[in-house]
């Protein structure tokens, strides 16, 4: 996937929310107040963008992370691979 089609996904993941999980996903700007716990990956996910966000979502939840940034998303042979920095 090229850079010019990554950077709107990651944005678009970064927009999204949804209440059904504790962690949420945050604007870099947002994440500056917060304090970084490490990171997160999730690989091999053949869906939509939604999908990765849910999978995102409840790594992060597992990990006890408060938000998340997406840093990196791309699609490699139509999986998806996507990582997050985790806030506490």
């Amino acid at each position: 996937m090229k850079t010019k089609s990554v950077l709107p996904l990651m944005a678009a993941l970064s927009a999204l929310s949804f209440g059904a999980f504790a962690a949420d996903s945050i604007s870099l700007q947002q994440a500056q107040d917060l304090k970084p716990m490490g990171t997160v990956s999730v690989s091999g996910i053949d869906a939509a963008p939604s999908d990765i966000h849910q999978a995102l979502n409840q790594a992060a939840d597992a990990k006890g992370a408060r938000a998340y940034h997406v840093t990196e998303a791309y699609d490699e042979n139509g999986n998806w691979h996507a990582t997050a920095q985790l806030y506490k």
